[in-house]
């Protein structure tokens, strides 16, 4: 690309490092989620693309069109957009400046990957320290980003980390970044299951263990065999659920979070056997006082690594909906509820909002409150279509499944809820981009 774009579109194009390929995949969702999945939505060619950032169109595309990238670039209009950026944006101010904190960190990571280049075969301790730093900011802020950003972010940082370990032959060095690189297919799994991949999601849990085991990084080890005990019951395995869920309490070095998260899996997997007295068992354990345990994992990275009160309360919402205990449900929901509002806005995850609430919902449900379901259901309706990850869609699945029994049948209310949960899941990125997602139950 020039370094003088002809647009501002160009501009902010290059700005978000959009490719034809990038552009067009968020072309299409806002399209979708504008008008709906219709054949007749606006579409975008890359020969199109080529002449819209190239200055090259003559007067302005369709109404429709013009809608869409008003929506994907708020605060400009379509006019603009297809304007010289010197047209829109004040001349005496450089238009790189308003991203200037985005240079100022692209700059950092070419500076810091150049003087790695000169490391050869013996890379700078500061190098892995970098990565390891890049792998805590990325499960910290795991909970903010969309599941399609989160594994394009994933996939990045693990062509950086395979690079560095072709780099060295310091023992201690490859350990560490065999750690890293284990932590990162641990956040590759978790992406592809939100976005409804449990078979690839299952090769990226399974790709972390092995780093796990053969690193001997038993935090690893034992959030991988996490992960594969709730892909497993997700995907109606549920007796190798619960073994795997065992072998992983077996470990030692675990921390009190890490057991705290088997434990809720563990439940979860009970619940799906139809062994009640194992899962509400299970669920006790998992809500005792801990020892004051830490492990490098779970407490000193955290983030997606952790699993806090308010997700363990949500999950244990949804393993007593299982068992058929509505009471205990619609408490642990609430809890969660309560728990996340305590958070400040930015540590707060749209999954676990998005989640308790459907489980809220359906311990409503199983009452006959119809109304107060509806209420529930309120905060699921703002999450936005690229956050509607696999436990949110399949919770809310939940909800239609009961109400189109034939009780329901004819009743205005549960007819609107039903609508409103179709058109909820119909932009959502498993129903979007992923296959069909027909799963067994609720993610953790």
């Amino acid at each position: 690309m020039s370094s003088e774009p002809t647009t501002l579109l160009r501009l902010l194009c290059d700005r978000e490092r959009l490719t034809y390929r990038k552009f067009n995949e968020r072309f299409t969702l806002t399209g979708v989620d504008l008008f709906g999945r219709n054949p007749n939505n606006p579409t975008c060619g890359e020969p199109q693309f080529r002449r819209w950032t190239g200055g090259k169109l003559v007067g302005l595309p369709g109404a429709e069109t013009c809608t869409v990238l008003e929506r994907m670039f708020p605060g400009y209009t379509a006019a603009q957009l297809f304007a010289h950026p010197s047209e829109v944006i004040d001349p005496q101010v450089p238009a790189y400046d308003l991203d200037l904190e985005e240079r100022i960190a692209m700059t950092a990571r070419d500076a810091h990957e150049a003087a790695g280049a000169t490391a050869g075969m013996s890379i700078s301790d500061n190098t892995v320290d970098e990565l390891h730093d890049q792998v805590v900011t990325l499960a910290r802020r795991y909970h903010r980003l969309a599941p399609v950003r989160a594994f394009e972010e994933a996939e990045e940082l693990r062509r950086k980390v395979e690079d560095q370990r072709d780099r060295t032959q310091v023992p201690a060095q490859l350990q560490s970044l065999m750690i890293l690189n284990g932590q990162v297919a641990a956040l590759l799994s978790a992406a592809a299951f939100n976005l409804g991949y449990l078979r690839h999601a299952r090769t990226f849990a399974r790709t972390a263990a092995l780093f796990g085991e053969t690193t001997r990084f038993t935090p690893l080890r034992g959030f991988a065999d996490g992960s594969l005990a709730y892909i497993a019951y997700h995907a109606g395995d549920n007796t190798e659920s619960v073994t795997k869920a065992e072998r992983a309490l077996s470990y030692g070095g675990l921390g009190d979070v890490a057991e705290r998260r088997l434990h809720a899996i563990q439940a979860r997997a009970y619940a799906h056997l139809g062994d009640i007295a194992s899962a509400q068992r299970a669920i006790r354990l998992s809500e005792e006082p801990g020892r004051d345990r830490r492990d490098e994992l779970h407490d000193t990275v955290g983030g997606e690594f952790g699993f806090t009160a308010e997700r363990l309360a949500m999950s244990n919402s949804t393993t007593a909906l299982i068992v058929g205990d509505s009471d205990q449900a619609e408490a642990a929901a609430h809890q969660a509820l309560t728990l996340l509002g305590q958070r400040a806005p930015d540590e707060q995850s749209a999954h676990v909002r998005g989640g308790a609430s459907a489980d809220l919902a359906m311990a409503r449900l199983l009452a006959n409150d119809v109304e107060g379901a509806a209420e529930a259901l309120a905060p699921v309706w703002e999450i936005p279509s690229d956050q509607r990850m696999t436990g949110i869609v399949v919770r809310t699945a939940r909800v239609h499944r009961h109400l189109s029994r034939p009780a329901y049948h004819g009743a205005q209310l549960a007819g609107q809820i039903r609508e409103r949960i179709e058109d909820f899941n119909r932009v959502s990125p498993p129903h979007q981009i992923g296959p069909h997602v027909g799963l067994l139950a609720l993610e953790a």
